[in-house]
């Protein structure tokens, strides 16, 4: 059974590179939780990529030579995640949109707990997000096509 997580609040949504050379997906972050505690790294799924697997491509990016692999399985691949959602806010690429309050809801794909507090959060949902309000989803849908042509 489909686990779904629902929210709303800031969501920061940008081009990922998703198969070199220049195949991009949309990712979005956000966080959900008292503190903001865990973190929500999802695909925003389009025509071209209805799916992207998240934690597949955290892995392909060797995150164990920067976080180390102690924190049991997922680890790495969730900091590294949590990182490009994080930096992706923070220092936006161009065409990133900045959603200040948007109501979402989250195909959780996978969860995965921290050992330690990393980028501010305990843990990690990845998975598959949808906005609730048709508009913004389709506004969300642009940021890769400006990319793309």
């Amino acid at each position: 059974m489909t686990r779904i997580v629902t929210g709303s609040g800031r969501v920061t949504v940008l081009p990922l590179l998703h198969t070199w050379p220049d195949r991009y997906g949309l990712l979005a972050y956000t966080t959900s939780g008292a503190f903001g505690d865990t973190a929500i790294v999802a695909h925003v799924p389009t025509v071209d990529i209805p799916g992207m697997p998240l934690m597949d491509i955290a892995a392909r990016h060797q995150p164990t030579r920067l976080y180390g692999s102690a924190g049991g399985t997922g680890f790495a691949e969730a900091c590294w995640l949590m990182c490009v959602g994080w930096s992706g806010r923070l220092i936006r690429k161009p065409g990133t949109l900045e959603l200040a309050d948007a109501a979402w809801s989250l195909e959780v794909d996978a969860t995965t707990k921290l050992f330690k507090t990393m980028y501010g959060h305990d843990q990690l949902h990845v998975g598959r997000i949808t906005l609730a309000d048709p508009e913004l989803m389709a506004r969300a849908r642009t940021v890769v096509s400006r990319l793309t042509g």
